[in-house]
């Protein structure tokens, strides 16, 4: 099955110009089989979110884009928001004993943003977003050979901000991921790949942890 893991809708992302109704709809058309929310510093929607996956029996999990001292992280199952800046390895602690995962987001991307060779300083790394829909395909190979170094997932999301760019990269996971709980629980046991929709379909682009057994 196929997530896009990073998306920004319009209501709690000021920067985005694409409401949550819109993304879904973008989403199936494209086929894939659930999103992420991932809004700046804010995980504000998740009640609204929560209701429209139920309505529409389509996967839509919260999670939000944290901008750290280091650079951007993409944290799932934490509640608890920072309410200032702080360090990468702090937000890694805070999720950690959430239960959570913490992903280096478009760790290249060069908008000061970015979290760049830091990334291999921290205490632990639970993921790299390799493939990120708005940044440079050189950017991105650099960020998913540093998570071939590191040993750890590499997933793909695309980054939207409007409807065109909704789906561009996804990650590929398996068919038992159906919540926030599995989602996480996938990452954590490395059962992420990154994908690229092209000529109508995706694509899953090779990764460490294709030779791991999952059901896709």
């Amino acid at each position: 099955m196929f997530i896009d893991t990073h998306l920004h809708e319009k209501k709690y992302s000021e920067d985005s110009f694409i409401s949550l109704e819109e993304i879904v709809d973008r989403a199936k058309a494209l086929g894939l089989n659930g999103i992420c929310i991932t809004d700046h510093e804010s995980n504000g929607i998740m009640e609204e979110a929560n209701a429209l996956a139920k309505k529409e029996n389509f996967i839509i999990i919260t999670g939000v884009e944290i901008l750290t001292f280091e650079g951007d992280m993409t944290v799932f199952g934490l509640r608890n928001l920072p309410d200032k800046m702080i360090h990468g390895s702090e937000l890694i602690d805070l999720v950690k004993k959430a239960g959570g995962v913490a992903i280096c987001s478009h760790p290249y991307r060069q908008n000061n943003r970015g979290m760049g060779d830091y990334m291999k300083e921290l205490n632990y790394v639970f993921g790299i977003e390799a493939f990120n829909g708005s940044t440079p395909k050189h950017l991105n190979e650099k960020a998913y050979n540093v998570s071939l170094d590191l040993n750890v997932p590499a997933l793909g999301g695309s980054d939207a901000h409007v409807i065109d760019q909704v789906g561009k990269f996804a990650t590929c996971m398996p068919d038992w991921v159906v919540d926030e709980a599995s989602f996480i629980k996938a990452i954590k046991q490395g059962l992420a790949m990154p994908a690229m929709f092209e000529q109508g379909r995706y694509r899953i682009l090779e990764s460490h942890s294709i030779k791991k057994a999952i059901a896709i």
